[in-house]
């Protein structure tokens, strides 16, 4: 049997991340990984998804092209290319990371990994044979996959999930998106922007229900004007896949309406990956499809760790990463503060973007705060007409009394890239005047963000 100081289960962005940093701090560590280096996100989720999204933008920029003065004759769009271009991008990334963990000296065991009691994991290899392996720490990273409604079976073929979406043969005419989470709205965006038919349904009374009101609003104008039909407070309760398409009968306020298409994808969350990998016999505790762990991510048995989607935080790729390093300098005894899941951001990467991070502005009144708002329109952006993209705007919510940052919601092109201005001030507790006082460079995107804050204290200058 192998012994190790670190053994992590998973490789997604939450467990080679995890890994490396257990490396570095001296500890002897190995990955176990079922399929590929990097996990979903890398390989069917975040990187492969970032690049359709790019091909679509290239697309759209390619029917602009008369706004900016220029001739583009005879273009057109290659569906099978653009899913192969992503899928390239995936398998080099992946490559990437096969690399650091040679660099790193960690040793990667092929597999499927199943936890065992005394601080043990089997490991069967696509050989079939078994091997075990024992570490004196022991962190999970399973990571999650698509969740399936029960009114909504997953056929991989009419009914997919995210991973279908991202490698359909052909693209279709017609498709309905249930949930518009990020998932669910970055492929509404990608389809309709090739040229498919969208509708998209969504049970709550707002689109991207977790972000503030007026981003939410803002994004289904962008949305409708491009031809995406909305239905929101709707919820497809069946479908029908035994004719050539597939019929989605939606129930909304008004009654029942039945929508034809040719695929319908779910997008209503995740589920997590905590079956089958020996937690029962373990003796791990979990609640509500979570694994419970401390601040430190410790389970309730002594050298077992969950980090990422498989626990109670948000489940995004930059959360796992940073409670798997959290986790392992924990381990090593180093000085570490519990992460404050209210100042993580959270990105969508249709066009126009969203960034966002905090409280949301009824969520701030709801917390009992006295707030100052204020709000900086693109359309008012120099750099943002110049550059064509003159859609959404940066909003911003401060603690009247303190100054606090409480808030920064952002709609727009390239607010992605913008957010980590208000992760640090807020991790520094820079109040609003600080933020005013800190100049910006003209013309970009980021003054924006000064400018809303500049609204937000009576001292806007270009509104």
């Amino acid at each position: 049997m192998s012994k190790y100081d670190v053994i992590v289960l998973g490789s997604g962005p939450g467990g080679y991340v995890t890994a490396i940093r257990a490396s570095q701090l001296g500890f002897k560590t190995a990955i176990v990984e079922k399929e590929s280096l990097g996990g979903v996100c890398l390989n069917w989720g975040c990187i492969p998804t970032k690049a359709l999204l790019k091909s679509a933008q290239v697309f759209e920029y390619l029917k602009h092209a008369d706004d900016y003065g220029l001739k583009v004759k005879d273009f057109d769009k290659d569906f099978g290319a653009v899913v192969k271009r992503s899928r390239g991008v995936a398998e080099g990334m992946s490559k990437g990371v096969q690399f650091l963990m040679k660099k790193n000296k960690i040793d990667v065991i092929e597999g499927y990994g199943t936890l065992k009691p005394g601080k043990k994991i089997s490991v069967k290899g696509s050989d079939g044979k078994t091997a075990e392996y024992s570490a004196d720490h022991i962190i999970i990273a399973t990571g999650a996959r698509s969740r399936e409604l029960p009114s909504l079976p997953q056929d991989g073929k009419k009914v997919i999930g995210y991973r279908e979406a991202m490698t359909l043969p052909k693209q279709p005419k017609k498709m309905i998106v249930v949930g518009s989470g990020a998932i669910g709205i970055e492929f509404a965006y990608f389809y309709n922007s090739m040229g498919t038919e969208v509708t998209v349904v969504e049970f709550m009374p707002n689109i991207v229900p977790v972000e503030d009101e007026e981003i939410s609003k803002q994004l289904e104008r962008n949305f409708k004007k491009n031809g995406i039909k909305i239905m929101t407070s709707a919820e497809v309760t069946k479908v029908d896949t035994s004719g050539s398409g597939v019929k989605a009968t939606v129930k909304t306020k008004k009654g029942e309406e039945v929508l034809e298409a040719d695929i319908v994808l779910s997008a209503v969350g995740i589920k997590t990956n905590i079956e089958n990998i020996g937690l029962e016999d373990v003796g791990i505790a979990t609640d509500r499809d979570k694994i419970l762990v401390n601040d430190y991510y410790q389970t309730n048995i002594p050298g077992y760790y969950a980090i990422g989607d498989i626990t109670p935080g948000q489940a995004l790729a930059h959360v796992a990463s940073a409670e798997g390093i959290l986790c392992v300098e924990k381990i090593k005894g180093m000085h570490v503060e519990p992460i404050d899941y209210n100042n993580i951001p959270g990105c969508t990467y249709c066009t126009p973007e969203i960034a966002s991070v905090g409280y949301t502005e009824k969520a701030a009144k709801e917390a009992g705060y006295e707030i100052k708002v204020g709000k900086f329109p693109f359309s008012a952006s120099g750099k943002a007409k110049a550059s064509g993209n003159a859609d959404g705007f940066v909003k911003v919510i401060f603690d009247a009394k303190y100054g606090e940052w409480l808030g920064c919601h952002m709609i727009g092109a390239g607010v992605t890239d913008m957010i980590a201005e208000a992760v640090v001030a807020r991790k520094l507790e820079t109040t609003g005047h600080e933020v005013l006082k800190a100049v910006h460079p003209h013309p970009t995107m980021s003054e924006a963000v000064m400018e809303a804050v500049a609204d937000a204290y009576d001292e806007v200058i270009h509104l």
